[in-house]
């Protein structure tokens, strides 16, 4: 029987399989309580309670596929956990421990992870009240966040078993966001088969493939003082160019203006050739080609806010910061346009 994403029956079921998956990793443990998480669409976050668990585990995170969908893409919470399973424990890279799993009998009974629940706080800068974090810990934690995606870029996906995995090359991104801006109404979608058609054109020479996060930046780390304690929000991981995940990050500097920002006041965050420059000196290797990554992740950006609008408007829910984006869609594309000349 499927039941309700975030509803007491799954609450339920989800305590009941994770009593019985605890056997193999602390064979006394016994679950006290299971509670949800605010998190996004791709999976339901919870958080277990745990009697007789080893020290320091006595409360973990559950992430478990939603009910009812296929647990595919982004909602395939077993290959996000192989991927954590490959990166812990190498030097440079923090990410949650992967504690057991559950396949399930999808898509009746999702299958879910457990994982070490890390402190911190999970903090966009420029998209909460300036403030929130002081100025010098969003610097200190964002040079952190460069450094740790230099040491997960220098991680050699051919000496693991994860090497199997499809490459998504530059050209296969363009693909990706012009099937979403294919799918969004004409209001949404005006100049963004001018840059899809430049971007086709100016396609640089790719880097040799890495792992890459796909959504890299601070509102998806959990961070604690100056650092970064770990890196969380694996849904979207894959092989590809680095580029791509440090253009995304240097989207989110107070230089390039992101259209969802709350103001204008600076976050501290550094500019973006000083974590540009942080990066490249932690995997001493330089970056080229910047400009033609920069225009992609303007015209990435505009295609997944599109996508956003156009299931605010279905189910009658869009959001204030759904209407300060609308107008800002064109104005990506024209800034990747300009980029690409």
């Amino acid at each position: 029987m499927s039941v309700v994403a975030d509803s007491a029956d799954l609450t339920a079921e989800l305590a009941r399989r994770t009593a019985v998956a605890l056997r193999d990793w602390a064979p006394e443990a016994t679950v006290e309580s299971v509670e949800p998480l605010a998190g996004g669409t791709s999976s339901l976050t919870y958080v277990a309670a745990l009697a007789g668990a080893p020290a320091g585990h006595e409360r973990v995170v559950l992430k478990v596929a939603p009910p009812g969908l296929a647990p595919v893409r982004n909602r395939d919470v077993l290959r996000q956990a192989r991927l954590m399973q490959v990166l812990t424990g190498v030097p440079g890279v923090r990410v949650p421990k992967v504690l057991f799993s559950d396949q399930g009998t999808p898509t009746a009974q999702q299958p879910f992870v457990a994982m070490e629940l890390v402190p911190g706080q999970c903090v966009e800068p420029v998209l909460v009240p300036r403030g929130t974090v002081p100025a010098g810990q969003v610097r200190a934690r964002a040079l952190d966040a460069a450094r740790m995606l230099a040491h997960l870029h220098r991680v050699d996906p051919k000496r693991t078993a994860l090497a199997v995995e499809p490459v998504v090359t530059p050209g296969a991104e363009i693909d990706r966001w012009a099937r979403a801006f294919s799918t969004v109404p004409e209001d949404l979608r005006a100049g963004c088969e001018a840059v899809e058609e430049r971007l086709r054109a100016t396609v640089p020479a790719a880097m040799m493939p890495v792992f890459t996060h796909g959504d890299y930046r601070l509102g998806n780390t959990l961070c604690d003082a100056d650092s970064v304690n770990a890196v969380i929000d694996w849904e979207i991981w894959s092989l590809g160019d680095p580029r791509v995940d440090i253009t995304w990050l240097t989207f989110f500097t107070d230089e390039a203006h992101h259209p969802a920002s709350v103001s204008a006041e600076p976050t501290g965050m550094p500019g973006k050739a000083e974590l540009i420059d942080a990066y490249q000196e932690a995997r001493g290797e330089p970056l080229r080609d910047m400009a033609w990554f920069e225009a992609l992740t303007k015209y990435k950006e505009a295609a997944a806010t599109a996508l956003l609008i156009k299931r605010g408007r279905k189910a009658g829910r869009l959001t204030e910061m759904h209407r300060r984006m609308r107008p800002e869609l064109p104005v990506l594309l024209a800034e990747a346009a300009e980029m690409l000349r």
